[in-house]
């Protein structure tokens, strides 16, 4: 048995905090019944737990990539009424929500899903999911200036993990330079900021992994579910760098 706000929020319903207040407006029901009394606890294996009327536990757990295209919100929805990754999702009846992040210029591989956990699970930072960019960036980094990504840079909010880094392409003539980088955190636009700090301003930047699913051929704005083998491996990797993480390192 959990408390009724804590299995809204984990099913990605909103914050606890909102979550609380959605019940005290009456508008959560638990078995055909409304409950406005904080605090109450359901089995939510057994209960049947509505929001508005939306059935929250008992639906369909769905897992899906996005190749998101730049110009896009990664939200649900925009007061503005810009688009959002949601709008590409035809044939989605159940509500879904992003990941973590893609900022607006930047496209690529994005995870959304109705499962609170496993959001949770991936976007937590001691879990040190890896994420793979292409970053198209002005000018051509020399070693040096790699070799700060590598080891760790100072950033407003910190120091940055070490991150893997390579040439992926470098054209001369236009002065830029195409480099894959691979991180362990979701500051935000973390790698951006990562190479302004180095003096290369990234132009175009571009998603490709994220753990060990791999964007490919997916075209730009399409979507697929994700595979049972697929979920397993991405909940395996989030548990094992949690474990890596809880290691205490040995004295040398």
């Amino acid at each position: 048995m959990e408390r009724l706000q804590k299995i809204l929020a984990q099913a990605g319903v909103a914050s606890r905090r909102k979550c609380e207040e959605m019940i005290l407006a009456g508008k959560v029901e638990v078995n055909g019944e409304l409950v406005t009394t904080l605090g109450t606890k359901v089995d939510p294996a057994t209960d049947i737990i509505k929001v508005s009327g939306r059935l929250i536990r008992g639906e369909n757990k769905i897992y899906i990539m996005f190749n998101k295209p730049k110009g896009v919100i990664t939200s649900a929805s925009d007061p503005k009424g810009r688009k959002v990754v949601t709008d590409y999702l035809k044939g989605i009846n159940e509500r879904v929500y992003p990941v973590g992040r893609l900022d607006y210029d930047t496209e690529g591989l994005l995870l959304l899903t109705n499962d609170g956990e496993f959001a949770n699970l991936l976007t937590h930072p001691k879990h040190h999911v890896p994420k793979t960019y292409h970053a198209t960036v002005k000018g051509v980094p020399h070693g040096t200036a790699l070799d700060k990504l590598k080891t760790g840079i100072k950033l407003e909010d910190g120091m940055t993990a070490p991150a893997e880094v390579e040439y992926k392409d470098i054209d001369e003539a236009n002065k830029e330079a195409v480099i894959s980088i691979t991180i362990h955190e979701g500051r935000n636009r973390q790698v951006r900021r990562m190479f302004e700090a180095i003096s290369h301003p990234v132009m175009r930047l571009k998603r490709i992994s994220f753990g060990d699913i791999l964007l490919q051929n997916l075209k730009r704005g399409s979507y697929r579910h994700l595979t049972k083998d697929e979920i397993n491996h991405l909940q395996q990797m989030a548990k094992s760098g949690l474990l890596k993480a809880k290691t205490p390192r040995k004295d040398t």
